[in-house]
C-alpha cells in the first residue's frame, strides 16, 4: 500500500536485514543538486563525444548514474532545469550540429524529464511565435519508424505542445499559402494535427507525447472552431474500425483513447458536452471493458468517468462531509479538544440547487462499477477514482444509491477483485467526505471482514490485495472523520488492524495495517493504548513473521482490549489455515497469548478446539491437533508455577478427549497417506507436549498406543515426501524423549527394564535396516533416551552406532544415516557421562573412551561424494561437533582419559578441515579449533604447540575472525605449516584449496601458501622438511583422485613459481627424483584432467639439473603418442612454452628444429605417423626413442592390434630388462 511508504519516508523491503534500517535511513538524505558541476560538464563536453560511440555511451551512462539519484527527490533538479535546458536547446539550433549531436541532446532532455516529470519540464520549453516554424520543420524531418531516435521525437512533441499556447490564431502564421510553383501550401493548423494523428499510432512512447499535443492543440479557441468536430470523428472511426486482438489494433486504440480522455479532461465542458453522447454511445458499442487488454480496459475506464463529468455540472457537493481541522496537535494535545464536524443543515439541504442529472450518467456510474470488478489492479483503481469524482458531483440521494452499489461489491458470491476495487472505491469516497457518517455502520463491518479477507483457491489463497485496500481505506478514514463520528467503532478497527499487523502472512498487509493503525493513533487520539502499541509494532518490526506472531502479539495481548480478539482470530482464521508455517506459528503464538488468558483458553478456546479434531478439513484438524498440544502445555506451566496438578486447570473431559485422539485417528485410518505426513508430526507433538505437562496416563493403555505411532513413524519414513522427511522425524524423536522421561520410570532414576530392554534391542536392531532412513531415525531415537535409559546398554548401544558410522561398499550411500550415528555417539556419551574406573556399559571409561575416539575422528575422513555433490561434508561436520562435545565432557570431569595422541590427532584433524575449500566446513572447523583452544573451564590437555598456537590465534579471534571468508581464513591457518605436529595436515587441508576451483579460495589459499614458501625458501632445513611433507602426502594419496589432481595442480604453481629453486641446484634433486616416479605411476591413468596436470608437472620439473631431465623429457616424449589426441596436443603445447621458458634444457642449434616441429605437427593424426615426428625429436633432444613393450600374456592381443598406443618404457633397446622387445615400424605393426 502506497501509504506506507509515504507515511515512513521510503519502502525499504522486508526490513529482516540487518544492514536495512540503514539503507532506508539514507533514502531521501540528499539536500541539493550537488553533481551541478559534473552535470554542466558533461552536457557542455556533447559536441566532443557525439562521434565516438564509446564516448557517447560512456557520458550517457554517467549522466544517467547522476539523475537517477534524485529520482525520490526530483525537485531538487528545479534551480538547475533552465540552465541544463537551455545549453542543450543552443546544441540543437545550432545550423553546425550534425544530426548525431542533435539525437545526442534530446537523448540528455528526455532523461531530464523522465526523472523530473515531463508536466513540469515541458514548461521551460521556449514558447514564442519564432519557435513554431521550427519545431514543426524537425519534427517533420523525423521517421517515426527509427527506433534509435525516439527520444528526439518524444521531445520535440512536447515543445510543440508548449508553442501551441501562443495566444495568435495559427492562420496568423501562414502568411500566402502558395508556394512559388503556384500550388498551394498546408497550413500550419493542418501540419500540426497531421503529425499529432500520425504519432498517436506509433509503438514508442512518443505516442504519449502525441496525446499531450492534441489535448494542448485541440483545446484552442481556434482549432476548436474548425477542426474539433473532424479530429472527434476520425478518433471515433479510428475507434469503431481499430481490431483489439491485433498488435496494431492495440496500438492504434491506446492512441486514440488516451487522446479523447487528455481532451475531455483539459477541454471545457461547454465545448465537448454536446459530443460527449456520440463518444459514449461509440464506447458501449466497442466493448472496450471486454477487451483482453488491461492498458484498453483502463483507459476506457479513465475516458467513461471524463465523460461522466461532463455530463454533470462542475460543482462541490453541498452535502458532503467535512472535518473542521485536521491538526494533529490539536488531537494530541492534553486537552483533546474536540473540533466539530462542518455539515450542512436541513435548509441548506433543501436550498440546494435542483437540476435534472442527464440518462448518460447511469450507464456512467454502471460502467463504472463494473470497472471495479475488473481483474486488473490498475483498472479497478482509474474506476475508484472514477466513482469518487462523479459521486461528489450527485445530489445527496444519487450519491448514497452509488454508496449502495459499491457495498453490493463486499458479497461472497462475488471475487476477490470486487472486493479489491469495493475498498479503493470506499476510500476514495471517505477521503472525499462522500461518505456520510450514517452509512457507518454499514461500512464498518465490510472493512472489518475485508481485513481478514482469505479466500482459499487450490493449494493456496488470493485476498492479500484485499486485505492491503481495507488497510487503505482505515488510513483514509482517520484523516476524513471526527474522533467522535468513529468513537463507536474504534475497538473494532483498533483490534482488526493490529489482528492484521502481527498474523497477516504478507509482509506488505503487516506494514500497511501498522501505519493505518499509526495514522488512527495520530488523527484520532482514541485508539486504546496507540502510542505503546505503535512503537511496539512499527513499519520495521512488523517485518519478520515469527516476530510478530512470537512476540510482539504478546505485548499488545498483554491489553485486555485486545487479548479475546487475537486469540479469536488464531482460532478461527490461523490454525486451519493452508500455509503450514501459518499454522504452527499461530499454535506457538497460542502458546504464547496463553498467561493473558488461562481461564478463556481453559474454559472457552480448547472445548472450542476439540471438534474440529474431529473435522474433515486436514489443515483444520493439523491446526487443532498442534493448537491443543501447545495449550495444554502453556496451562500445564501455568499450574506448575500456581502449585497445582494440569488437571485443575483442564476439565476432565478435555482430558478424556485429548487421550483418545490417537486411537479416534488410528480408526479413521487418518495416519495414512498425504494426510498422514501432517498427522503423524502433529500428534508426536501432542504426545510430546501431554509429556511434559504430565499428565496423568501412567500404565495407561494409550502409552502403548503412543509407542506404537513414534516407532512406526520412525520405521516408516522412507514412505514420506522428501520434504517433510526431517520435519517428521525430529518430531517423532522429540516425543519419544519426552514420552521415555515422563513414563517409563519405575522411580525417579530407575527405567523401567521391560521397556528398556525392548526399545534399545528395537532401534539398535534398526540400525542394520537395508532403508537409511529406519537407520537415521533409529540412531537419533538412541541419542535423545534418558540417562537411566541408557543405564547399563551404553556398550550395546555405542557398537550399533559405531557399527552405522562406518563406510562399506554397499552402504556408501547411507550419508544420512552415518551423521546421524555421529551425532548419537556424542549424545549418549554426554548423557551417561565419565567415570575414569566405571563400568563401559553405563559410563564413559577407560574401556570405552579410546573406540569412541577412534570412531569420531574416522568419521572426519569421510568424502563421500554423490549427485549433491561433496555429501560427506554433513558427516565430517557432525564428527566436528561431537569431538567437541565429548572432549569437553572428559576434560571437565576425567581429563586423564584423554591421552596426548588422541588431543593431538584430533587438533590435526580439526587444522585440516580448517584449510579446506568448503567454507561452511572450514568455518565450523575454525570455530571448534579455537573452542578448544581457548577453553579454559575446562581446559583441554595435552594440545600440541599450545603456546605457539596462542600467539597466531590471540582470544579475540574467536569472535574477530570470519572463517568463512578465504581472505581471513588462510593467512592464519598457513601459520600452522611452522608446526611439525600440524604440517602434514594443514598441508593437506590446503592441497584440496589451492588446487581447487573456486576463484577467490584459490586465490587467497595459493596466495597464504606462497608466503609462506617464501619465508623459508633461503632455509634448507625448513624447505627440505616441507618437501618431504609435500612427498608424503603425495605418496599417501597417489590413487586418491579427490587429493592427486589439485596436488598436482598445486604443485605445478609452486613451481612455475620457482618455490625450489634452492633444490634445482643440486643434480638429481631426491625430491625431483621421488615426485617424477610418483607422476610416473599417475600416467597410466585414464582421467585426462589427471594426465594433463601431470604434464603441466613434468613441465615444472624440466628445471631440476642431471639425468632427471633427461626422464622427464622421455616422460613427455612417450605422452606425444598417447592414445588420447587431447593428451597429444596438451603435451605439444605444454613443451612448447616449456622451451621457450627454459631455453638451457637443449642445444641452441636445434631449438629452432624443435619448436617448428612441435608447433607444426597435427598431433591429432594417427599414431604411427606422429612416431616418426616423435623420434626425431628424440633424436634431437638426446633422448633415447621409447620402444613398444608387452607382458607375455598380451602377446597375441599386441600381434592382432594396428596403430595402438602400447605401454612404453624410455630405454635403449639393448638396456631392455625384459622378456622379450618388439620394435616398432612406422607403420605401427609390431614385429
Amino acid at each position: 500500500m502506497a501509504l506506507s511508504e509515504t507515511e515512513h519516508g521510503s519502502n525499504g523491503g522486508d526490513g529482516e536485514g540487518d544492514g536495512e534500517p540503514d539503507v532506508i535511513a539514507q533514502a531521501c538524505v540528499l539536500g541539493d543538486f550537488s553533481e551541478s558541476a559534473e552535470a554542466r560538464a558533461l552536457i557542455l563536453s556533447l559536441p566532443e563525444v557525439h562521434g565516438s560511440i564509446m564516448s557517447r555511451e560512456t557520458a550517457i551512462q554517467r549522466f544517467l548514474v547522476i539523475m537517477n539519484r534524485y529520482q525520490e527527490q526530483p525537485h531538487l533538479l528545479d534551480p538547475h532545469l533552465e540552465w541544463m535546458l537551455t545549453i542543450i536547446l543552443d546544441l540543437v539550433r545550432s545550423e553546425k550540429s550534425p544530426p548525431l549531436l542533435v539525437h545526442l541532446g534530446f537523448k540528455f532532455l528526455y532523461i531530464i524529464s523522465k526523472v523530473r516529470g515531463y508536466k513540469v519540464f515541458m514548461q521551460l520549453f521556449p514558447h514564442e511565435v519564432a519557435d513554431v516554424q521550427p519545431v514543426l520543420d524537425l519534427l517533420s524531418r523525423q521517421d517515426p519508424k527509427d527506433t534509435e531516435i525516439w527520444e528526439t521525437r518524444y521531445m520535440l512533441l512536447l515543445w510543440l505542445s508548449m508553442t501551441c499556447l501562443i495566444p495568435f490564431d495559427l492562420s496568423r502564421l501562414d502568411g500566402h499559402l502558395e508556394s512559388d510553383s503556384g500550388q498551394a501550401r498546408e497550413s500550419t493548423m493542418d501540419r500540426i494535427l497531421a503529425i499529432a494523428k500520425s504519432y498517436l499510432t506509433v509503438t514508442d512512447s512518443s505516442r504519449n507525447a502525441a496525446t499531450v499535443l492534441v489535448s494542448k492543440f485541440m483545446t484552442r479557441p481556434d482549432v476548436k472552431l474548425k477542426r474539433l468536430g473532424d479530429f472527434l470523428d476520425w478518433s471515433l472511426t479510428t475507434i469503431s474500425q481499430a481490431n483489439d486482438e491485433t498488435v496494431g489494433g492495440v496500438v492504434i486504440l491506446d492512441g486514440a483513447l488516451q487522446s479523447l480522455a487528455q481532451l475531455f479532461k483539459h477541454g471545457k465542458r461547454d465545448d465537448f458536452l454536446q459530443y460527449a453522447p456520440t463518444v459514449l454511445q461509440c464506447l458501449e458499442q466497442k466493448r472496450i471493458s471486454e477487451s483482453s487488454e488491461a492498458t484498453l480496459r483502463k483507459l476506457g475506464v479513465k475516458l467513461i468517468q471524463r465523460l461522466g463529468l461532463t455530463f454533470l455540472k462542475p460543482r462541490l457537493a453541498k452535502w458532503r462531509y467535512q472535518r473542521g481541522r485536521r491538526s494533529l496537535a490539536a488531537n494530541l494535545s492534553a486537552s483533546q479538544a474536540m473540533t466539530t464536524a462542518v455539515t450542512p443543515d436541513m435548509e441548506t439541504q433543501e436550498q440546494e440547487e435542483d437540476y435534472d442529472i442527464p440518462e448518460e450518467v447511469e450507464s456512467v456510474i454502471e460502467q463504472l462499477l463494473v470497472g471495479l470488478k475488473d481483474k486488473e489492479t490498475i483498472v479497478r483503481w482509474s474506476a475508484a477514482k472514477g466513482v469518487g469524482r462523479v459521486t461528489g458531483r450527485l445530489p445527496k440521494e444519487l450519491a448514497d444509491e452509488v454508496v449502495g452499489s459499491v457495498l453490493e461489491c463486499f458479497s461472497f458470491q462475488e471475487t476477490n477483485n470486487a472486493w479489491h476495487g469495493g475498498c479503493l472505491a470506499l476510500a476514495e469516497l471517505g477521503r472525499r467526505g462522500l461518505l456520510l457518517p450514517s452509512r457507518l455502520s454499514d461500512v464498518v463491518p465490510l472493512i472489518l471482514k475485508s481485513l481478514t479477507y482469505d479466500e482459499k483457491r487450490g493449494a493456496c489463497s488470493v485476498g492479500s490485495n484485499v486485505r492491503d485496500a481495507a488497510c487503505y481505506v482505515c488510513w483514509s478514514f482517520a484523516r476524513a472523520y471526527e474522533p467522535t463520528e468513529l468513537e463507536p467503532f474504534v475497538t473494532q478497527i483498533a483490534s482488526a488492524l493490529l489482528i492484521t499487523a502481527v498474523f497477516d502472512r504478507s509482509v506488505n498487509c503487516r506494514r500497511a495495517a501498522s501505519a493505518a493503525f499509526q495514522e488512527n493513533v495520530g488523527r484520532q487520539g482514541t485508539f486504546p493504548h496507540g502510542i505503546d502499541i505503535v512503537t511496539a509494532a512499527d513499519y520495521f518490526a512488523v517485518g519478520n513473521l515469527s516476530n510478530c506472531f512470537l512476540t510482539i502479539s504478546v505485548y499488545i495481548a498483554s491489553f485486555p482490549e485486545y487479548t479475546k480478539a487475537m486469540i479469536d482470530h488464531l482460532i478461527a482464521m490461523k490454525i486451519n489455515h493452508w500455509d503450514g508455517v501459518i499454522r504452527e506459528l499461530a499454535t506457538k503464538g497460542l502458546f504464547n497469548l496463553t498467561p493473558q488468558a488461562p481461564d478463556y483458553m481453559a474454559t472457552t478456546v480448547l472445548p472450542q478446539l476439540l471438534p474440529t479434531v474431529k473435522g474433515i478439513d486436514l489443515h483444520g484438524r493439523h491446526g487443532a491437533v498442534l493448537a491443543c498440544a501447545e495449550i495444554t502445555h502453556a496451562l500445564y506451566q501455568l499450574s506448575t508455577q500456581a502449585d497445582r496438578p494440569a488437571v485443575d486447570f483442564i476439565s476432565s473431559e478435555c482430558v478424556d478427549a485429548l487421550k483418545s485422539l490417537h486411537q479416534m485417528l488410528l480408526d479413521r485410518k487418518q495416519y495414512r497417506g498425504f494426510g498422514g505426513e501432517l498427522m503423524r508430526p502433529a500428534m508426536c507433538t501432542l504426545i510430546e507436549k501431554m509429556s511434559l505437562s504430565k499428565m496423568p496416563f501412567k500404565d495407561d493403555p494409550v502409552i502403548a498406543g503412543w509407542q506404537w505411532l513414534i516407532d512406526d513413524t520412525l520405521k516408516s519414513l522412507h514412505l514420506m515426501s522428501s520434504g517433510v522427511k526431517d520435519s517428521i522425524k525430529a518430531a517423532a524423536v522429540s516425543a519419544l524423549a519426552a514420552l521415555c522421561e515422563e513414563y517409563y520410570q519405575t522411580r525417579p532414576g530407575q527405567a523401567d527394564s521391560q521397556m528398556q530392554d525392548v526399545l534399545v534391542s528395537q532401534y539398535v536392531a534398526w540400525l542394520k535396516s537395508p532403508e537409511m532412513l529406519t537407520r537415521c531415525g533409529a540412531a537419533l531415537a538412541l541419542g535423545c533416551l534418558p540417562r537411566f535409559m541408557i543405564h547399563s546398554k551404553l556398550q550395546q548401544i555405542l557398537e550399533g552406532l559405531q557399527q552405522t558410522r562406518i563406510v562399506s561398499p554397499k552402504e556408501v550411500s547411507f550419508t544420512e544415516a552415518r551423521r546421524d550415528a555421529v551425532r548419537a555417539i556424542a549424545q549418549v556419551c554426554v548423557k551417561a557421562g565419565v567415570c575414569t574406573r566405571g563400568s563401559p556399559d553405563s559410563v564413559l571409561c577407560s574401556e570405552n573412551v579410546a573406540a569412541v575416539w577412534a570412531a569420531l575422528l574416522d568419521s572426519m575422513n569421510d568424502y563421500t561424494t554423490d549427485s549433491r555433490g561433496d555429501v560427506g561434508a554433513w558427516v565430517r561436520e557432525a564428527a566436528m561437533t561431537s569431538l567437541m562435545d565429548v572432549t569437553m565432557l572428559v576434560a571437565g570431569s576425567a581429563p586423564e582419559l584423554l591421552s596426548p595422541d588422541m588431543v593431538k590427532c584430533m587438533m590435526c584433524l580439526m587444522a585440516q578441515q580448517a584449510a579446506e575449500k568448503i567454507d561452511r566446513c572450514r568455518a565450523h572447523a575454525g570455530n571448534i579449533f579455537l573452542h578448544l583452544l581457548h577453553s579454559t573451564e575446562p581446559a583441554v590437555p595435552h594440545i600440541p604447540h599450545r603456546q605457539e598456537l596462542l600467539s597466531i590465534f590471540p582470544v579475540e579471534t574467536r569472535t574477530s575472525l570470519n572463517w568463512n571468508a578465504p581472505s581471513q581464513a588462510f593467512p592464519y591457518i598457513t601459520q600452522l605449516l611452522r608446526l611439525p605436529q600440524y604440517q602434514y595436515h594443514t598441508l593437506l587441508g590446503l592441497t584440496v584449496s589451492v588446487g581447487g576451483i573456486t576463484e577467490s579460495t584459490v586465490h587467497f589459499s595459493s596466495q597464504s601458501l606462497f608466503n609462506h614458501l617464501k619465508e623459508i625458501q633461503l632455509n634448507s632445513a625448513d624447505l627440505g622438511q616441507f618437501g618431504d611433507t609435500l612427498l608424503c602426502i603425495f605418496r599417501d594419496n597417489v590413487r586418491n583422485d579427490r587429493v592427486s589432481i589439485p596436488f598436482l595442480k598445486m604443485l605445478d604453481q609452486m613451481l612455475a613459481n620457482s618455490c625450489f629453486e634452492i633444490f634445482t641446484t643440486q643434480e638429481n634433486h631426491q625430491f625431483c627424483v621421488e615426485v617424477l616416479a610418483l607422476c610416473k605411476e599417475i600416467k597410466k591413468s585414464k582421467d585426462v584432467l589427471k594426465i594433463r596436470s601431470c604434464i603441466d608437472v613434468f613441465c615444472g620439473l624440466i628445471q631440476f639439473q642431471g639425468d632427471v631431465r633427461k626422464k622427464v623429457l622421455a616422460q613427455l616424449l612417450i605422452l606425444l603418442c598417447h592414445s588420447f589426441p587431447v593428451i597429444r596436443k596438451a603435451t605439444a603445447s605444454q613443451m612448447y612454452e616449456m622451451l621457450l621458458t627454459y631455453d638451457d634444457v637443449i642445444d641452441p642449434e636445434v631449438l629452432e628444429d624443435v619448436m617448428n616441429l612441435l608447433s607444426d605437427t597435427n598431433w591429432s593424426k594417427d599414431i604411427p605417423t606422429l612416431r616418426t615426428h616423435r623420434n626425431q625429436l628424440c633424436d634431437w633432444l638426446g633422448v633415447p626413442r621409447p620402444q613398444l613393450v608387452a607382458k607375455p600374456h598380451t602377446f597375441a592381443k599386441l600381434r592382432s592390434s594396428r596403430g595402438v598406443a602400447d605401454r612404453l618404457i624410455c630405454r635403449p633397446q639393448h638396456h631392455l630388462d625384459l622378456p622379450f622387445v618388439i620394435p616398432v615400424k612406422s607403420e605401427g605393426r609390431a614385429q
